[in-house]
């Protein structure tokens, strides 16, 4: 992930929020390089301009599968940041880490382009409001 010229200053006076998410709580203990380069993407935001102070890492949705945002409070926080209008990126190894659920999916990228909110992920920065 390199610094993109779709991160403006009005993003980096956001949050930058961190996202972790592993789908069972086997992956959680066999998969212990992606939990770890998802911890990574917080010094990430840090390279893209976020201070740390303004780097949140929510990662209670461990262990917890994508399908559904039902039990996911890591999920459901992220989504009222957003619609509060406080997070000026997500950052994601994948994009599907954030829903393997097409309403919840749509619900984030909806959010994303009415708040300007971008997402990124190892493959670069995505501007959902263009």
């Amino acid at each position: 992930m390199t610094l993109s010229p779709k991160i403006e200053a009005r993003h980096q006076q956001l949050q930058a929020v961190v996202y972790i998410r592993q789908s069972t709580p086997k992956q959680v203990q066999s998969n212990q390089e992606s939990t770890r380069r998802q911890y990574q993407l917080a010094e990430r935001a840090q390279v893209m301009g976020w201070p740390p102070s303004q780097i949140r890492v929510i990662d209670e949705d461990l262990g917890l599968s994508g399908a559904s945002s039902r039990q996911r409070t890591g999920f459901q926080k992220l989504v009222a940041a957003i619609g509060l209008g406080e997070v000026g990126i997500i950052l994601v190894t994948e994009v599907p880490r954030l829903s393997r659920c097409n309403s919840d999916w749509h619900r984030v990228i909806e959010l994303c382009g009415v708040f300007r909110t971008l997402i990124a992920d190892e493959d670069g920065v995505y501007d959902q409001s263009c």
